[in-house]
């Protein structure tokens, strides 16, 4: 088996219909540490409502490194607008990730942004 046939029968395994593979985060030590996987379907709702959604469907909002590498390998399955991430920034305050500019800011999180869900495998 070549490598290009290695990766495709990696993929089948991990894979359910419908999701996406993102890619693989480094861990602290700079070695690999787990693969994102975004998962089908989004919303707008609130930060909080966006949170249990995710969960509802089995994933998380991504964190803001994820987000990054969603948009860096992702882009085009994303709408060109917010997307809320898991990170709060201080009482009432969120991060979330533009996918048109891809810059990182804040919203209130009261404010109904998109959110997509990933779940993570550890390696």
């Amino acid at each position: 088996m070549n490598v290009s046939q290695h990766k495709a029968a990696f993929l089948a395994s991990i894979l359910k219909e419908g999701e996406h593979y993102a890619g693989i985060l480094l861990g602290k030590d700079g070695h690999p540490d787990q693969h994102i996987i975004l998962l089908p379907g989004d919303v707008e709702k609130d930060w909080e409502g966006s949170k249990s959604w995710a969960k509802s469907i089995g994933g998380e909002l991504p964190n803001r490194r994820e987000q990054s590498l969603l948009i860096a390998n992702l882009k085009g399955e994303f709408k060109a607008t917010w997307y809320w991430s898991s990170e709060p920034s201080g009482d009432g305050w969120a991060w979330c990730q533009s996918f048109s500019y891809g810059s990182q800011s804040i919203h209130h999180t009261g404010n109904a942004l998109r959110a997509r869900a990933v779940r993570r495998i550890i390696v």
